[in-house]
Order: structure tokens, then C-alpha cells, then sequence
């Protein structure tokens, strides 16, 4: 058996244009409205009819092109208790690997026809329930893309090798490799950079210290102006796409650190990233953004689909050493801090 995850790759990049494939036949063989019903709105993340067809791909692609080759824990929604066990029978004591996937991130945008959704996994070395982020050795993400857009991407990486792209022609079905580049600029002038705030609820806060960011860190203010952009990507893997290759320079996703506030304020927390959204940012480090938890240190959440996750990604150094500080003051002023410490505890180096 091979000593890490590189032989993993193949097959699972087999897996992704599968997947890619039955979502792109099914939106261009129905209507958006079909796609977007709701068929389950209990505990967990809503689940449209669209994440079905992929839902129901994904145990058995696995099943196929991994299990039985070696025994792996799969981590999804959809599976009964949120993972399972392959080849069907084997012990979780058993896998050699903990493999984390998300087989539509992004729905709302894609069902929707108004932007690509992607195809998320992450491999790592089994631990049990130990495992976590920082343990993947191997990422994949895929573009799911718009029936009207005739090309799409494909990324990946293996620690320690670094990050690589392809692009599918889909109507001639060349490929071109290309290298993931992240932004080499110093600030925020003239680019793009942007705190989630996708849902309702403590959008103040959210709007608040990006303003205060951008406060702190332009220099120019003059009348017509404007000098930083915003892009809100509703989709967790298309926002590292965005820092991967170049179009944005700085994002920060600060959901879970609301909830004391909104419980304040008679609200429950809302929908927030979960570690299988964060499951391919090990692509993003390896092209060579910076992505942390909001304390500045390394995403450790366990592979699981509970966990509320802050992270923040900057483009290189440069921009770190610019808002970091800036974020972190930011941060402590809302009382966005403290909830931190209660809501996630401690984080890993």
C-alpha cells in the first residue's frame, strides 16, 4: 500500500468529474425550480433536490473506486449519522484514511443558475474522531459550473507539493493546466476583498469591522470615489478559489462568533461553515494564501459536520501584517472575541 495519500488522487478526481457530470446533465434536463425544492429542512444544513443527485453518487463512487481498494471513513451530509464505513463491513478501526466531502458547495448559488458551485474533498490519515483540518494530506475541489459557462477548473494539492489547476473546455474538452496565483498586492486599493455576511442577523457587526478595515488601511478618501470593492461568493471553497488565483485579497468568515450576540438580541445563530466547507483550504495554503482561525492560528476543527468554523484568508505577508491587527481590534471592540473562546475553545499551532 502507498505510504501517503498521492495514489488517492486519481480516483478521486474520477469522482469529482462524475459528480460534475450528473449535476450538469440534471440542471440542463430540468428546471431551476425542480432543482431548488427543499426536501429536508431538519437538523443540519437545508437539503435541496439538487444535493440528492450528488448525494446519492457519492457512497457509491467511493465505494467503487477507493473501498475497495482500502478501507476509508467517508464524512458527508446525507449519510446516516453524518459518516460510513467502506467497503460496507469493514471496522472504522480498520480505514487507513478519513475522507471529509462536500458534494455541492455553493447550492443555493448554482440551483439558482447565478454561479458556480464546487465539488469538496479532503483526505486524512485516519485518528478516529481525533482527526481534524490539520491532518489533510490531500485536497481536491472541482467547479461545478452554469449551464451557459463552457469552461470550469479543477484544483488540487498534496502537502508539501504544492498547489495545482486544470481547466475543461466543455465544449471541446481540452484541458490547460495552469498555476494557482494568488494577489501579490501590498493593500486593498482597487481590489477586492470582503467579510461573509450572507445571511441575515448581526450584518451590522459583520459591515462594521469591514468598514473599520477599510478605514485603517486606505489611504485615499476623496469624493466619488471608491477604493475597495466586495464580492460575496456564497460558497466556502469558491471564496479560497477567489484568493487562490488572484481575485481577491482578503476574506474573513466571522459567523460563529456572533452567536452570544444574537441570543442577546433574542435571535438563534444561523447557518455557518462547517468543516467539510473548509475541507480543500489546504489548496489555498499550498498556492500560498494564509489561512487561520481568527485568532490567528491554524484550523484544527475535527472532521465532522457540527462544528461552526471561523477562518480568515489573506492573499500573502504583505496583507496580513496590514489587517491582521486591524481585524483583531476590530474583533475585540464588537465583543467578538470572548465568543470565541466559548463557542470553539482553544485552537491548535
Amino acid at each position: 500500500m502507498e505510504p501517503d495519500a498521492t495514489w488517492l488522487l486519481p480516483a478521486i478526481r474520477t469522482i469529482h468529474e462524475q459528480i460534475r457530470s450528473a449535476v450538469t446533465s440534471a440542471f440542463e434536463s430540468s428546471n431551476s425550480e425542480a432543482l431548488s425544492s427543499v426536501v429536508d429542512d431538519s437538523e443540519g444544513d437545508t437539503i435541496f433536490a439538487v444535493d440528492r443527485i450528488s448525494e446519492s453518487l457519492l457512497v457509491e463512487l467511493f465505494e467503487r473506486e477507493i473501498a475497495s481498494r482500502v478501507p476509508i471513513v467517508l464524512i458527508a451530509e446525507g449519510l446516516h449519522g453524518g459518516s460510513v464505513v467502506l467497503p460496507r463491513g469493514a471496522r472504522e478501526s480498520e480505514a487507513k484514511w478519513r475522507i471529509i466531502a462536500d458534494p455541492i458547495d455553493g447550492t443555493r448559488c448554482l440551483m439558482y443558475q447565478k454561479r458556480s458551485g464546487w465539488i469538496l474533498t479532503g483526505v486524512a490519515p485516519n485518528s478516529g474522531t481525533a482527526t481534524s483540518l490539520a491532518d489533510i494530506e490531500l485536497a481536491v475541489q472541482t467547479e461545478l459550473p452554469l449551464i451557459k459557462q463552457h469552461l470550469c477548473d479543477t484544483l488540487w494539492a498534496v502537502r508539501g507539493h504544492g498547489a495545482h489547476a486544470q481547466r475543461l473546455n466543455r465544449i471541446t474538452g481540452e484541458i490547460v493546466p495552469f498555476t494557482p496565483q494568488p494577489s501579490s498586492a501590498k493593500d486593498l486599493a482597487h481590489g477586492f476583498s470582503a467579510i461573509a455576511r450572507f445571511f441575515s442577523g448581526g450584518r451590522d457587526i459583520l459591515a462594521a469591522i469591514d468598514d473599520e478595515i477599510a478605514a485603517a488601511t486606505l489611504k485615499e478618501n476623496r469624493a466619488g470615489k471608491s477604493y475597495a470593492f466586495e464580492d460575496q461568493y456564497l460558497s466556502t471553497g469558491g471564496q479560497l478559489y477567489e484568493l487562490m488565483i488572484g481575485h481577491d485579497r482578503f476574506l474573513a468568515d466571522l459567523r460563529p462568533l456572533l452567536a452570544p450576540i444574537l441570543l442577546e438580541r433574542g435571535l438563534q445563530s444561523g447557518l455557518c461553515c462547517h468543516p467539510y466547507d473548509l475541507c480543500t483550504e489546504l489548496i489555498a495554503r499550498e498556492a500560498g494564501v494564509i489561512v487561520t482561525n481568527e485568532s490567528g492560528r491554524r484550523l484544527d476543527a475535527s472532521l465532522d459536520l457540527d462544528a461552526n468554523v471561523s477562518w480568515v484568508g489573506y492573499a500573502n505577508q504583505h496583507l496580513r501584517d496590514l489587517i491582521a491587527p486591524v481585524l483583531n481590534a476590530a474583533m475585540q471592540r464588537h465583543g467578538l472575541m470572548a465568543s470565541n473562546r466559548r463557542e470553539q475553545g482553544p485552537s491548535g499551532s
